[in-house]
């Protein structure tokens, strides 16, 4: 498929959130029989745009797709004056977000329901199963953030450094320069999101068709509250008690999101799988070569097969 293009079977759209916020969607009908619905959830600064290819393989195999740009990135508007800067209140908002979409979604479209969702996606995914604000047959993890690459330090003292750079008036102001990670340049930001240099120059290719779904490094503000999250999700008995089957993907060469701590929470789940890539795979698990996201794809069909069976 054209990676660059919308699809002529794709509907992009506006819905309105609880509160009016306007939030950009896009939906693939599917068959005529459908497999059942399925909704991405993309990742930090992401924007549907990035997978397409993803969203059009599972439209193809019956699925009806659906996938939104959380509020504050994509074209579902900013939170700051400086459109560069990904920000949010808290991660809770997500959560809301979700539970009011999920309600309405769920209610129009058929089963069995699934969530795909990728690195922050996951950790909004995993809270709002915890908060019991979606209730789907099964849902996929590629590479979800339940932990981030803290440089060997301890991520209470990191909290605690963004909870310092808040206090002082910083927590609107970006937490790095560029990339996404600090002291990271631009001409790295391809390496550490994916081996594939095609599909990565999709996205800059779609910064170039629609600026304005670029976003860049996330305020100290997002880092203080996203630590919170995920600090949040390892109290005891928060991930215990999730019942839904998840399958949890990821790789040990990735440099933004903490794969021990991946591995970690799987065996708090009650009903987790995991895939688990070494030094062949970075970040985006589903924009990766080929030989990595075939081989994501076809576990990630299987688990669907086994925990959402068509009903």
């Amino acid at each position: 498929m054209d990676r660059r293009a919308i699809p002529s079977d794709a509907t992009e759209s506006l819905w309105t959130a609880e509160d009016g916020w306007s939030i950009r969607r896009i939906d693939w009908a599917g068959g005529h029989e459908p497999r059942g619905s399925m909704l991405f959830l993309p990742g930090r600064g992401d924007h549907y745009e990035k997978y397409l290819e993803t969203l059009a393989y599972y439209a193809a195999r019956g699925w009806r797709v659906t996938s939104v740009d959380w509020r504050g990135q994509g074209a579902s508007g900013r939170l700051l004056a400086d459109p560069e800067v990904g920000h949010i209140d808290d991660f809770s908002t997500w959560i809301a977000d979700l539970r009011y979409f999920w309600t309405r979604w769920k209610a129009e479209t058929p089963g069995p329901h699934v969530v795909l969702a990728h690195s922050m996606g996951g950790q909004l995914a995993m809270r709002a199963l915890v908060e019991k604000a979606i209730d789907p047959d099964a849902v996929a993890m590629s590479a979800p953030m339940l932990g981030i690459q803290t440089a060997g330090l301890p991520l209470w003292l990191n909290h605690t450094f963004a909870k310092m750079m808040c206090s002082i008036g910083r927590d609107e102001l970006p937490a790095w320069k560029v990339s996404e990670k600090p002291l990271s340049p631009m001409h790295d930001r391809g390496k550490i999101l994916t081996g594939d240099k095609d599909r990565y120059e999709d996205e800059l290719a779609w910064w170039a068709l629609r600026p304005e779904v670029k976003l860049g490094p996330p305020s100290w503000h997002w880092i203080e509250r996203a630590i919170d999250s995920i600090r949040l999700l390892d109290r005891p008995a928060m991930l215990e008690k999730v019942q839904t089957p998840i399958l949890l993907l990821a790789t040990t060469a990735d440099q933004l999101v903490s794969t021990p701590r991946i591995i970690k929470d799987s065996k708090r789940l009650p009903h987790a799988e995991t895939l688990i890539f070494g030094k062949e795979a970075a970040h985006e698990l589903l924009r990766e070569v080929d030989a990595v996201r075939d081989q994501c794809l076809s576990r990630i069909d299987a688990f669907l097969d086994m925990h959402a069976p068509v009903k």
